[in-house]
C-alpha cells in the first residue's frame, strides 16, 4: 500500500460487461494507445484468455500485451493488468445473450466494488451489460446506478456528459406509465440537491445553474393539460432557490432544446429517461459519458449498450469508453482540490 500512496497516477478499475458484446472491443482499441498509460493505470476484472480472443478478432497491434494478476494489489505501471476472475474455460459466443456472460458480467462488477471498497482502485469505468442476462438473486436491479446505489448505501443521480451538456435523470430505467407517481417532492428536491452538489464538486462550477424540466406538454399549460408541474415541481424549484440553489422551470422540454436554451445553464435536470435521453444522444452518440453522481467513489461508462448487432466486427467506435476514462480521471482530481479547499472554511 505504501508504493500506491507515493504513486499519483491512478488506478482505474474496469469491469468486463458482457463478454459477448462490444466491451472488451472498445477497451482493448482505448488502451492499444500507449499515451492512454500516462494517465492510468488500468485493471480489468475479466479474463486474459477471453481478452486475447477479441485481440484476435481485432487484429489489434501485438504490442497490446496482457498482465495477469489475481489481485488489483498486484497491478503494474504501464501495462494493461487483467485481475483473472476464473481460472476456467470461459464460453463466448459473440453477439448472443448467454447465461455465462450474465454470470461473468455480475462478478467483474462485485469484485471491483470490492476492491473500491478496500481502496486497492482509485475509479471505476464499466463496460456495457446486458440488462436481461446479468439478472440474479445476487442482481435484481435494472441497471448500473441501482446496482451501485445499492451497493454503496447511497442516494445517486445518473448524469450524462458531453462536451454540450450535461443531462441529470430524475427516475432513471422506469416504465413511462409509472413515472408521474414516482416523481414525488422529496425525490425531486433530493435530485436538485444532488446535481448542485456535484456540479461543484464533481465539475469544479463554483455557483452551478439548473435547468428542471417539465413533465407535462407545455408544463401543463396552467392546469389544461395537468397539474403535476404547478403543484409538485414549482414548488420544489421555489424551495431550492430559497437555500440559494440557482435552479430554474420546469421548462417544456421541446421548446427548451429546440431553442437550445440549454446553453445558458450548467446541468439540466430530466424528469424521466427518455426526456434526457434523445437530445443528450442527439448532441453526443459517440463521445457521450455516464456518470454516476452522489456515489463515495467515482464510476463512469459509455453512454451506448452491448451492441450485440456489431459485436465483433471491428465496428465499435472506442470514443466513448475512452471520454468515460478521462471523465473519470478528471472528476478524481476535481473532487480532490474542492475538499482540500473547503476542508477548513472560515467561520
Amino acid at each position: 500500500m505504501e508504493e500506491k500512496k507515493n504513486n499519483p497516477r491512478i488506478r482505474l478499475a474496469i469491469t468486463q460487461g458482457d463478454i459477448n458484446g462490444v466491451g472488451y472491443e472498445v477497451i482493448l482499441k482505448t488502451f492499444s494507445d500507449s499515451r492512454m498509460y500516462d494517465i492510468c493505470t488500468p485493471i480489468l476484472y475479466g479474463s486474459t484468455k477471453v481478452a486475447s480472443y477479441h485481440k484476435k478478432l481485432l487484429a489489434l497491434h501485438q504490442d497490446l500485451t496482457f498482465n495477469g494478476i489475481h489481485y488489483a494489489s498486484e497491478a503494474v505501471d504501464r501495462r494493461f493488468n487483467v485481475v483473472n476472475l476464473t481460472s476456467d474455460e470461459v464460453k463466448i459466443e459473440v453477439g448472443k445473450l448467454t447465461e455465462v456472460a450474465g454470470e461473468q458480467s455480475r462478478l467483474s462488477l462485485a469484485r471491483a466494488c470490492e476492491d473500491l471498497k478496500k481502496g486497492d482502485v482509485d475509479v471505476l469505468v464499466t463496460a456495457p451489460i446486458s440488462k436481461k442476462n446479468i439478472q440474479s438473486a445476487d442482481f435484481d436491479f435494472p441497471g448500473h446506478t441501482e446496482y451501485l446505489s445499492h451497493q454503496f448505501g447511497c442516494s445517486s443521480l445518473m448524469i450524462m456528459v458531453c462536451d454540450r451538456i450535461r443531462i441529470g435523470i430524475v427516475t432513471n430505467h422506469l416504465a413511462l406509465k409509472d413515472v408521474p407517481s414516482a416523481i414525488t417532492h422529496n425525490l425531486l428536491y433530493d435530485k436538485i440537491m444532488l446535481m448542485n452538489e456535484s456540479l461543484k464538486r464533481d465539475f469544479g462550477v463554483p455557483m452551478p445553474k439548473i435547468a428542471v424540466l417539465a413533465i407535462d406538454p407545455h408544463a401543463g399549460d396552467n392546469g389544461v393539460i395537468g397539474t403535476q408541474d404547478q403543484t409538485v415541481v414549482k414548488p420544489v424549484i421555489d424551495e431550492v432557490q430559497s437555500k440559494g440553489v440557482l435552479a430554474y422551470g420546469p421548462y417544456p422540454s421541446d421548446g427548451f432544446f429546440g431553442s437550445s436554451e440549454f446553453n445558458k445553464f450548467d446541468g439540466v435536470l430530466a424528469l424521466y429517461h427518455d426526456q434526457g435521453l434523445i437530445p443528450f444522444k442527439l448532441m453526443s452518440f459517440t463521445e457521450g459519458v455516464n456518470f454516476t453522481a452522489g456515489l463515495p467513489y467515482v464510476r463512469t461508462s459509455p453512454a451506448h449498450g452491448t451492441a450485440f448487432d456489431i459485436a465483433g466486427k471491428d465496428k465499435a467506435s472506442e470514443q466513448s469508453f475512452r471520454s468515460a476514462v478521462y471523465l473519470a480521471c478528471q472528476i478524481l482530481r476535481n473532487r480532490k482540490e474542492y475538499d482540500e479547499l473547503t476542508a477548513d472554511p472560515l467561520p
